[in-house]
C-alpha cells in the first residue's frame, strides 16, 4: 500500500471507521476524509471546487469527452464546482481511502500576492485549458501530504498545524507544473475568475430562473465573450451547466432528505414535473421514483 494509504489507514482504525461508506469531517477544517469499501460504476456526480488526494484505489472522472485519471501519488485540483461523472476502482480488494480539502479564498490570494512579489510562479500568466487538472506528486508535495495526515493522527496537532500544513500543500500546487488552476482564480480581471464569479451565482441561485443574460452580467462580460469563457473552463455550456446542477442538487433532495420527487423539482427551478422526470431519467440512466425505493 501507498504511504498515503497507510496513513489513511491508520487515520481510518483510529478513529473507528472502517466501515465508513461517505465522507467524514476530520479535526482540521479544511480537510474532509473519505473512505468507502467497493468499486463503483461510472455516475454523475456535482464535485466542489478543491484538492482530491488518493491514498488507496483509483479514480476517473469524466467532464464531457475527456477522463482525468488519479490514485496514489497523484492529486486532482477543481478551481470550480464542476458537475462530473465518476468512477472508483478498488486495489487488492482493499478499502479506498482518500482526502478532500477546501481551498480557501482568502489564503489563495495572499499566497498568490507573496508569489507574485518573488516571480516565482512560471505557469501564472498561463490561462488553464479547463477548470480540472489532475497531476502526478512531486517529492516535496509528497511530503507535505505525509505530515499533513500524520497530523490528523495527533490531535494536537492537527489543531496547531493542520491549516498551515494546508497552506503548504496549496503553495506547493500554485508553484507546480498545473498551478494556474488555482493561480488564476485570484486574477479577478481574468476571464477563468469571472465564469468562477458566474459559478458561484449559479450554485446560489440554482432555484431561481437564470438566464445566460443574468450570468454574463454576474461576470462583467457580453454574452458572445462570456460562453466561450464558459466553455473553456466547465467544458459545457453555461445551460448545460445550470440543468446538471439542478438536476444533482433534486437528487440530494429526494435521497438524503426525503423530498418528494414534484416538491424536489419545484425546489430545484423546474416548473414542469414532466420535463424534470424526461431530464433526470437522461442524466442519471433511472427515474427519479426509483431511487427512493
Amino acid at each position: 500500500m501507498h504511504p498515503l494509504g497507510q496513513l489513511m489507514l491508520s487515520y481510518a482504525i483510529q478513529h473507528n471507521l472502517e466501515k465508513l461508506d461517505g465522507v467524514v469531517d476530520t479535526a482540521i477544517k479544511s480537510v474532509k476524509f473519505y473512505r468507502t469499501g467497493q468499486s463503483s460504476q461510472r455516475q454523475p456526480l456535482l464535485y466542489q471546487s478543491g484538492i482530491i488526494i488518493m491514498g488507496h484505489g483509483d479514480k476517473r472522472v469524466h467532464l464531457n469527452e475527456r477522463a482525468f485519471s488519479y490514485g496514489p501519488g497523484d492529486y486532482l485540483v477543481l478551481g470550480v464546482p464542476l458537475p462530473l461523472e465518476c468512477e472508483a476502482f478498488s486495489r487488492d480488494d482493499q478499502p479506498i481511502y482518500g482526502i478532500a480539502i477546501d481551498v480557501d479564498p482568502h489564503t489563495l490570494l495572499q499566497l498568490v500576492n507573496q508569489l507574485e512579489k518573488h516571480h516565482a510562479n512560471t505557469t501564472a500568466s498561463v490561462a488553464p485549458e479547463c477548470g480540472l487538472v489532475a497531476e502526478r506528486m512531486d517529492q516535496a508535495m509528497l511530503q507535505t501530504c505525509e505530515r499533513l495526515l500524520q497530523s490528523l493522527l495527533n490531535h494536537a496537532e492537527a489543531e496547531i498545524l493542520g491549516e498551515h500544513l494546508v497552506t503548504e500543500l496549496i503553495y506547493r500546487i500554485l508553484t507546480g507544473p498545473r498551478g494556474n488552476v488555482l493561480f488564476n482564480l485570484a486574477k479577478q480581471d481574468g476571464h477563468y475568475a469571472r465564469v468562477a464569479k458566474a459559478l458561484t451565482l449559479v450554485h446560489q441561485d440554482y432555484s431561481q430562473p437564470l438566464t445566460v443574460d443574468n450570468l454574463a452580467a454576474s461576470a462583467s462580460m457580453s454574452i458572445s465573450a462570456f460562453h466561450r469563457a464558459f466553455r473553456q473552463v466547465t467544458l459545457e455550456s453555461p445551460l448545460q451547466y445550470l440543468k446538471k446542477v439542478r438536476l444533482n442538487k433534486a437528487k440530494e433532495l429526494i435521497t438524503l432528505e426525503g423530498k418528494r420527487v414534484n416538491d424536489a423539482a419545484h425546489l430545484v427551478g423546474y416548473s414542469s414535473p414532466s420535463q424534470f422526470s424526461r431530464e433526470f431519467k437522461r442524466h442519471f440512466q433511472t427515474t427519479p421514483k426509483k431511487i427512493t425505493v
